[in-house]
């Protein structure tokens, strides 16, 4: 609350101190007592600033109740591979809930019933014409973003999770598999190795030996695996 002179069933409006956290702007607010309540107007604020500020083709929001927001891959068609547009806006709206004293927990997962995120764009991706543009571009260095987000992070994992979307969900804090769950990093099948903090992210989960099976076969392992592994 912030003291202030009262006037009588006017509305006054809120001077906040410059870079609050808990609300980019604050317009009015009622007189009680002694003191503007301001709590009331600062929630309000964060429940249309994360379910009605948003918007994207990649990625839907949605406010699940119980303090939880669910954030889901939209990219069914391309089994929600993982392109710039879609990091991008997932960036976004993990910061945007982050920030949002409505929301406490947050659930990722992808749209339809095949994928949670079978992988990199790769047609994006070969569409870089050099080595020189990749490094320029610092064309992964964004993902880092979605680690540094405070509230806890699940990962719903249906389907295929492999490259990219195995490294996704790795980055967040729990991962929860379906029994049709599969998991993977095939990267070597391409010539090269996982490119997002796969070779760190699951040797630290399930250990170097394990993690070096997976990493240089490409195999796929279930969530049966995954959960005896400790990845899951």
């Amino acid at each position: 609350a912030i003291p202030a002179q009262k006037e009588r069933g006017k509305m006054l409006p809120c001077r906040l101190r410059q870079g609050c956290s808990l609300v980019p702007r604050a317009s009015a607010c009622v007189v009680s007592g002694e003191n503007f309540l301001v709590r009331p107007l600062v929630q309000l604020q964060h429940r249309a600033l994360s379910t009605m500020d948003f918007s994207s083709d990649v990625l839907t929001m949605e406010n699940k109740g119980n303090a939880v927001a669910m954030l889901r891959l939209n990219r069914p068609k391309a089994l929600n591979a993982v392109s710039d547009d879609v990091c991008r806006d997932l960036v976004k709206a993990l910061q945007m809930v982050d920030a949002d004293d409505a929301f406490r927990a947050i659930v990722l997962t992808g749209s339809g019933e095949k994928a949670f995120a079978a992988g990199a764009d790769i047609k994006e991706m070969d569409s870089r014409p050099d080595f020189p543009t990749v490094a320029r571009m610092d064309m992964l260095q964004h993902w880092n973003e979605i680690s540094k987000i405070r509230k806890p992070v699940i990962a719903a994992v249906n389907g295929f999770a492999l490259g990219g979307g195995c490294e996704l969900a790795m980055m967040c804090d729990i991962i929860l598999a379906s029994d049709k769950a599969k998991f993977g990093q095939p990267e070597i099948k391409l010539g090269c190795i996982p490119g997002m903090g796969g070779t760190q992210r699951l040797t630290r989960a399930v250990g170097k030996s394990k993690a070096m099976e997976w990493i240089l076969t490409g195999n796929f392992f279930t969530a049966e695996q995954a959960e005896k592994a400790g990845l899951v």
